[in-house]
């Protein structure tokens, strides 16, 4: 009886267990799909990858394993004799008061997201323009730090969405610990408050639009069912006092897709609702939808950005060649569409050395950021009954110009200026193109002996590629001094010498000025190919197959230090983040030798497995795909996991990413660390709990990173 019993026992406790592993695994899913993640994210079988496991993001095992390195490398920052002194000085930077309140004209108000040491997570407020101009009187409409607190939540604040021209009606997204996927809620301004029984969306990677105040278009993951990549694969119409699951289908997608994203453009009182089925990561259709429900192709080719319309032209910008109707329009170029007869118009081509970096419009009006050689400078472009006339507004020069906002109802504009030595100011442009000064930052730092140079070298195929250097003009003329390098490369975002932004990175003028150039460091940005610095092609040349010629780049420009004297391969510190971060991960594992340090934030570094992880998936337009042997070869090249060695001599590495990072996979630095641990080489790992892809989900969290990374230079350079 006894051993009956026994066995009884042994099969209730086996069934048990069998429906909690079953439970368990229904779980992970749901939080996944909450999180706009499909399973595919989850491990697969490889036998030859030794620490797959640290891919389980939230194992018992693997945290286990982050906490022992978080634990060991922040007792060798702690030791470090700068470490309270670089904590306080990161602090006040960005905690400071002092902050321009960067804002957007909504109406007759300007709307701001503003967080300080009292607000770390800040509040959305708003003042009238008048007042924002002069002195602005702020009123404050949604405390994030207030709403955590009430509902027990790590609540960051991710976007606002307001249904103009009233800006009433607000969809208020909300991420869990800063991750890409938001929970949207409908927020009423006049009553400061969310919308009880109003708009709700689950917590995903959504997109949304207003088509009128009782209607949004919306792409969000519909019964848990996402892309490949864990974006929407459909957009519908949803309608006031509807349950999510019985709003109209109005887009499919297909499953390979990156996703179906909602968007639009408006016209005084006219919208236009889109919907954008990306098909890679720079690949997208653009679908109108009519009164009707029923869509219509826009006639444009895949590769462009849309930026507004006016006049029922829609302003495009170009990132291919293209021939429509027997007329060719070149890469980079601004053109419009006119939305009732499909025409098009060319509006501006840059020339060889510049680049449109944003397009805003106004009343009448359309503003046009550009790059020339990586200077800013900002357009003002009015129509004429057979052209476009344009004019250059007096904005400082050497410097990074950028568009804040544009009034829909005049030619006004909100416009910043800055470089790596000269604090933020922010202007308001009236409509005869007067500028006022709003605010100016205070200078952070003394940079009264700091030069900024631009430098060109010569890459491996010829390329004239452009770098900056910041210093103090006597270490500069010294030499041989301690020398971070900056780089990113990819996705056509270009590396612009600014001084500051509320979500600052150890490149920025005003925390290295303050942590690293006035200790007597050095600091570089690489602009190279991968970026947008000179448009569409100077990130096109490197995509896929070309990809070595954008990493060959960097080095270039770290042979060019050493060889100018700036600087010496023991002295010589690189850094970057995200796709940066595989840049690292290359330089980790091609050039050792050219570099004494290394900091790898939120990394790529499988790049044979990327795909299968998070967002992975959409970015093989970027990288190639790995399932294709001719694209996989190519990415074995190069991929970091794949190519450290136990007999190479590396540097000791800083790694850092984040647990809820829901864009990178923290795995993939997880796996780095631990393949260095296993060859028995150096190697500092920090993975924060919260923040995202950003790596922080609040300014104490991201001034404590940012110091710990200048710590670590300051450790291996000086």
């Amino acid at each position: 009886m006894a051993i009956i019993m026994a066995t009884q026992l042994t099969l209730i406790t086996m069934t048990i267990q069998k429906y909690l592993t079953t439970l368990m695994s229904f779980l992970i899913t749901l939080t996944l799909a909450a999180c706009g993640t499909t399973t595919h994210s989850l491990p697969v079988a490889d036998e030859s990858d030794p620490f797959l496991w640290l891919e389980e993001i939230t194992s018992e095992r693997s945290l286990n394993w982050v906490k022992t390195e978080n634990s060991r490398s922040q007792k060798v920052f702690e030791a470090s004799p700068v470490y309270e002194e670089m904590q306080r000085e990161a602090k006040a930077i960005l905690t400071s008061s002092a902050r321009i309140p960067i804002g957007s004209i909504r109406g007759d108000y300007v709307f701001n997201f503003w967080k300080d040491e009292n607000h770390v997570r800040g509040v959305l407020r708003r003042a009238t323009l008048s007042s924002y101009i002069s002195n602005p009187d702020w009123e404050v409409l949604l405390d994030i730090d207030a709403l955590a607190e009430a509902e027990g939540k790590n609540w960051v604040f991710s976007t606002y969405n307001c249904l103009p021209p009233e800006y009433e009606h607000c969809m208020i997204g909300l991420s869990p610990g800063g991750t890409d996927a938001a929970e949207y809620r409908e927020f009423s301004v006049s009553q400061k408050a969310f919308v009880s029984d109003g708009f709700y969306l689950p917590a995903a990677k959504s997109s949304v639009f207003w088509k009128d105040k009782d209607t949004l278009f919306v792409g969000t993951s519909w019964d848990d069912k996402v892309t490949d990549s864990g974006y929407a694969k459909s957009t519908r119409l949803l309608k006031r006092g509807q349950m999510l699951g019985d709003a109209s289908p109005v887009f499919d997608g297909k499953q390979q897709d990156v996703g179906a994203f909602v968007t639009g453009v408006r016209d005084g009182a006219t919208t236009y609702p889109l919907t954008r089925r990306a098909m890679t990561f720079f690949d997208s259709e653009y679908y109108g939808l009519h009164e009707d429900g029923t869509q219509r192709k826009l006639p444009l080719p895949t590769k462009i950005s849309i930026h507004g319309n006016l006049n029922e032209e829609l302003f495009v910008t170009l990132k291919q060649d293209w021939v429509y109707q027997g007329n060719q329009y070149l890469q980079g170029s601004l053109i419009t569409l006119d939305l009732n007869q499909d025409t098009v118009k060319n509006v501006f081509t840059p020339s060889s050395s510049q680049s449109i970096d944003d397009v805003a419009i106004s009343e009448s009006a359309v503003y046009i950021s550009l790059l020339d050689d990586v200077q800013g400078q900002l357009l003002k472009l009015i129509q004429t009954e057979y052209n476009w006339t344009q004019s250059l507004i007096d904005l400082p020069e050497n410097g990074v110009v950028s568009i804040s906002s544009t009034s829909a109802s005049k030619n006004q504009l909100l416009v910043s200026f800055e470089s790596m030595t000269v604090p933020k100011s922010l202007y308001f442009v009236d409509e005869q193109d007067n500028l006022t000064l709003i605010q100016s930052l205070p200078e952070f730092y003394d940079a009264s002996d700091v030069v900024v140079e631009q430098r060109f070298t010569q890459s491996s195929d010829g390329t004239r590629i452009p770098y900056f250097i910041m210093a103090k003009k006597s270490v500069l003329e010294k030499g041989n001094a301690p020398t971070i390098q900056y780089g990113y490369g990819g996705f056509n975002i270009p590396i612009l010498p600014i001084y500051y932004t509320d979500e600052a990175r150890p490149q920025h003028g005003a925390l290295a000025g303050k942590l690293w150039i006035s200790r007597g460091g050095i600091l570089v940005l690489s602009n190279i190919r991968g970026g947008g610095e000179y448009g569409p092609r100077w990130h096109r040349s490197v995509q896929v197959e070309n990809r070595q010629l954008s990493f060959d780049d960097f080095f270039a420009v770290s042979e060019a230090l050493i060889a100018d004297g700036v600087t010496s391969p023991e002295k010589l510190g690189a850094i970057g983040r995200s796709n940066g971060g595989l840049l690292m991960g290359v330089a980790l594992t091609q050039r050792p030798d050219l570099y004494q340090a290394i900091d790898c934030g939120v990394p790529l570094s499988d790049m044979l497995r990327y795909h299968k992880l998070l967002a992975g998936a959409s970015w093989t337009a970027e990288y190639g795909n790995p399932d294709i042997p001719a694209e996989r070869s190519v990415l074995k090249k190069y991929s970091p996991y794949q190519k450290l060695t136990e007999e190479a001599d590396y540097p000791n590495v800083f790694f850092y990413t984040s647990t809820k990072d829901d864009r990178v996979h923290p795995g993939h630095a997880r796996k780095m660390a631990a393949r260095l641990q296993q060859f028995g080489k150096p190697f500092l790992y920090y993975e924060n709990i919260d923040g995202g892809h950003g790596g922080a989900a609040n300014q104490d969290q991201l001034a404590y990173r940012n110091a710990l990374e200048y710590i670590y230079f300051y450790e291996e350079l000086f």
